[in-house]
C-alpha cells in the first residue's frame, strides 16, 4: 500500500481498487497461489510477510459538500493516498497527501474539501464528523485492506520450523481478531456518528462506473509496463473473476435479500 513506489505489484499484498473483499483476499493469498507470488515480490527486499489483519471494506470518506454526480469531483481537494488517489486524480480530483495527524485540522479549516480514512470505528476517534457532515460509501479503493507483519527473510529462515509455524498461527489469529473487532465496533460507531447529524450518502452510479473503468485502466497500464506486475495481475485476475462469480451468486444474493428493510 505505502510501498508501491518501490514496486507497484506490492499493492496486491494489501488491496487494489475494486479488488477483493477481506475473505477473498485471504483466500487468494493462502489457498489459491497468491502467497507464492507475494513472497516472490518481497524476496528482492529480503522480507517474509505474514497476513495479520484486515479492516474489511472501508468507507468512501468525509465530504464538506454533497457530490451529486461525477462532475462534482472536478477540482475537489481530497486527501486520498495510493492507487485510490491515482484513480481519483484521473476523475478530476485534486489529490492531497496529508499525514494522519494533520487531516482533521486541514478538513476543519477548509484546506481540503474531503478525506478518506477507514470506517466508523476509526473515523469517529479522529472526529471527522465534526468537520464534515456527508459520509460517503463504499470505499471502492479499499474493499478489503489486509495488513501484514514483515520479518527479515534470513531471520525467518533461521528459525526452527515449529517457531515459524507458531508465528504464522499467531499472525492468523491476530487477523481473525482484527476483522472481528471491526465487524463488531463499526455498527455502533456508525449509529453514534449519525446521531451527530451526519448524512450517509452512496456514491452515484456515474461516479462508481467511471471509477471502476479508470481503475481497470490503471491496472492494465501497470501490467503492460512491468512484467513482474503482469504475472501477479494475470493470476490475481483469474481468481478475482471466479470469486466474484461465486460470491455474486451466494453472498451477494443472500445479502441483497437479508439486509433489505422489508
Amino acid at each position: 500500500y505505502y510501498y508501491i513506489g518501490k514496486k507497484p505489484a506490492l499493492a496486491f499484498d494489501t488491496c487494489v481498487p475494486f479488488g477483493l473483499s477481506s475473505r477473498q483476499q485471504i483466500a487468494w493469498l493462502e489457498q489459491a497461489g497468491g502467497r507464492a507470488l507475494i513472497d516472490g515480490l518481497f524476496a528482492d527486499f529480503g522480507i517474509k510477510t505474514l497476513i495479520s489483519g484486515n479492516t474489511g471494506v472501508q468507507m468512501g470518506g468525509w465530504f464538506k459538500n454533497e457530490v451529486p454526480d461525477l462532475a462534482g469531483l472536478s477540482g475537489l481537494r481530497m486527501r486520498i493516498p495510493g492507487m485510490g488517489g491515482k484513480v481519483m486524480a484521473s476523475l478530476g480530483v485534486s489529490v492531497q497527501n496529508i499525514a494522519g495527524g494533520d487531516i482533521y485540522p486541514a478538513l476543519e479549516r477548509g484546506a481540503i474539501d474531503a478525506t478518506e480514512w477507514v470506517g466508523p470505528y476509526d473515523d469517529e476517534k479522529l472526529g471527522f464528523h465534526k468537520a464534515a457532515k456527508n459520509y460517503y460509501y463504499p470505499g471502492w479503493w479499499e474493499p478489503g485492506a489486509s495488513m501484514s507483519i514483515y520479518v527479515g527473510k534470513k531471520a525467518w529462515d533461521d528459525l526452527p520450523a515449529e517457531y515459524r509455524e507458531i508465528l504464522a498461527t499467531a499472525a492468523a489469529q491476530a487477523g481473525l481478531s482484527m476483522q472481528a473487532k471491526y465487524d463488531a465496533l463499526n455498527p455502533p460507531a456508525l449509529q453514534r456518528i449519525l446521531a451527530e447529524g451526519v448524512t450517509l450518502r452512496p456514491f452515484t452510479d456515474d461516479v462508481m462506473m467511471a471509477a471502476k473503468a479508470a481503475a481497470a485502466q490503471l491496472l492494465a497500464e501497470e501490467a503492460a509496463a512491468d512484467p513482474e506486475y503482469a504475472k501477479v495481475y494475470r493470476e490475481w485476475t483469474k481468481f478475482r473473476d471466479a470469486s466474484f462469480d461465486w460470491f455474486g451468486r451466494a453472498e451477494l444474493a443472500y445479502g441483497r435479500f437479508a439486509y433489505s428493510k422489508g
